[in-house]
Order: C-alpha cells, then sequence, then structure tokens
C-alpha cells in the first residue's frame, strides 16, 4: 500500500537540490515561482557547484540528496535540472527517513533513476513535471499542473492528437515511466519497477533513431510489455538520424514493439523534454482511456 505524501501548503519550506550535473546559468526564476506560490525555498550545496560535468563530486551530491530527503521540516525535494548522475549515487542514499515520513519529489529526465527506484521499493508516489531549471520556459499550463500536483488540486488531462492513431481502449495501474534511456541504465537492477498491471509512460530526447528502436527491444525482450494495462508515450525531442535515414517514425517504432498486445496506447502525451511539459504522479493508481485519437488520463 503506497502512503501519499502531505500535499503542500502555503508556508511550506522546500529544498532544490542537484542530484545529477550541474546548472548551467541559474534557477532564480524557478526559485521566484516557487515563492510566488507561497513557499519558502532552500538551496542545497549543490547548487552553484560544479565537478567536471556533475553538481559537485558524488559524495557531495549524495549528501545534499539526503539532507534534502531527511531534513523534516523539508516538505518537498527538487531536482533543479537533470544531465546525468543520479545512478552514480543512487545506491549511497538511506530512504529510511524518507519511507517513514515521504515527501513530495520531483525532476524528470535523469531524476528517472529517482523514480523508478521509489516506485520499486518504497511505493511513494513522485512526480514527474517541470524542474526549476526549465520554469523558464515551460508553458503556464505544465506549471499549474505541478502545482496542481503539489497542492492537491486537479491533474486528469484530456487532449485530442494527430501524430499517430492511438490504440482504442480502457486500462487502470499505477502509473510508472519516465525517460527511456534511464529505464534501460537501470534495468535488471536494484531500481528496476515492476512493470506488470502498470500504466507506463516513456519520453526521451537527443537519441538517434536507431538508439530508441534498440531500446524498445531490449524492453520488449526483457518481457516489459507483456503484462501492462497501458502505455503513454510523450514527447521524444531533438531526435537525430542517419544517412541514410533509419525509416520509421518514434510512434511507428513503439507499434511494432507492442501491436501483438490488447492494452491502450496514448500518443502525443504533453510531457517530457517539452516546454508544456505536463506533471505526472508516478506511483498512483489512474485510468487511461483512449479513442484514435483522444486520450484521457484520470486518477482514481
Amino acid at each position: 500500500m503506497s502512503k501519499l505524501p502531505d500535499f503542500l501548503h502555503v508556508g511550506d519550506k522546500v529544498a532544490i537540490v542537484c542530484p545529477a550535473s550541474f546548472i548551467r546559468g541559474n534557477i532564480d526564476i524557478g526559485i521566484k515561482t516557487l515563492t510566488s506560490w507561497g513557499l519558502e525555498v532552500v538551496v542545497g550545496n549543490t547548487v552553484g557547484t560544479s565537478f567536471h560535468q556533475f553538481a559537485g563530486d558524488d559524495e557531495l551530491r549524495a549528501a545534499d540528496l539526503q539532507w534534502a530527503l531527511d531534513d523534516p521540516s523539508i516538505k518537498a525535494v527538487f531536482a533543479a535540472r537533470g544531465g546525468y548522475g543520479c545512478v552514480r549515487i543512487i545506491d549511497a542514499i538511506d530512504f529510511s527517513q524518507f519511507e517513514k515520513h515521504p515527501k513530495w519529489l520531483v525532476g524528470f529526465s535523469d531524476i528517472t533513476v529517482l523514480h523508478s527506484h521509489i516506485q520499486r521499493n518504497f511505493k511513494v508516489p513522485t512526480i514527474h513535471g517541470q524542474m526549476p531549471k526549465s520554469f523558464e520556459s515551460g508553458t503556464p499550463a505544465s506549471l499549474e499542473t505541478l502545482k496542481n500536483a503539489l497542492f492537491g488540486g486537479a491533474v486528469d488531462l484530456a487532449y485530442k492528437q494527430s501524430l499517430f492513431p492511438n490504440r482504442a481502449g480502457e486500462g487502470e495501474g499505477k502509473l510508472i515511466g519516465g525517460n527511456l534511456a534511464i529505464l534501460l541504465s537501470v534495468l535488471a537492477s536494484d531500481s528496476d519497477s515492476n512493470y506488470n498491471n502498470k500504466i507506463l509512460f516513456i519520453e526521451d530526447v537527443g537519441e538517434a533513431y536507431y538508439s530508441v528502436d534498440r531500446m524498445l527491444w531490449a524492453l520488449k525482450r526483457a518481457g516489459k510489455f507483456k503484462k501492462l494495462k497501458g502505455l503513454i508515450v510523450g514527447g521524444f525531442s531533438s531526435m537525430k538520424d542517419n544517412d541514410p535515414p533509419f525509416g520509421q517514425t518514434v510512434e511507428e517504432m513503439v507499434w511494432d514493439k507492442v501491436k501483438e498486445y490488447d492494452f491502450p496506447v496514448a500518443f502525443g502525451y504533453p510531457a517530457g523534454h517539452i516546454d508544456d511539459n505536463h506533471a505526472l504522479v508516478l506511483g498512483r493508481k489512474v485510468k487511461l482511456t483512449t479513442t484514435e485519437d483522444g486520450v484521457s488520463l484520470t486518477y482514481l
């Protein structure tokens, strides 16, 4: 039975840490936005720190995340940005206090390591959504969904899309997933989620088409699609092609891997490495309803 973290209230204290890559530029707009929501923002020692491509060495990043997870005055933890680095520190984190007193963890991209690890081991809901570094480019709608997820507002979403025909159907299950490459990087590890009876969300950025095809084959061959209750395909942005071209869109690749199953498949979901990155509450039970061009995601 998963334990839902307490929703935020005006006056609550939240922390921003950098468990992966260092921040290029600043997160002033992110801090200003969170403050405008009535939150007291505390920044960790990794914010503004760099060590090669990381926001400090592994020990510092692990210690900063540990502080934010353990401090009882902190009600939510935001990763300032993604990049790379969470997999290097995940085994050094003690989640015992977090499990007893869960709090919201927010981020996407490389933060998928944390989402997946928590969903497998502790089943505490976490938020796949905009991070302080991406607040500046984030659409007002995407930031509103993040605020609603944190404060207990409406997070259901319905939309139409013409990118690729959805597979019509209906499915219920806990929502898991995140960045496709990161899901592959934790495959068969202690951070690998159980996909059975789940609704899976995937997205990615900057990958070659053949690489996405290879990752989807890896998930299929690992049996990850066999017992899904639904699949949600988000943004696959800044994709790279070869010469000659790969010859398939991401949607066509996905369809090839799952056409033999019968769960609903939703394409064009507004989440991922895109400005309109709507928040998803991973670990919550949801109902996915699809028609050929319509998608509805409802939290139960």
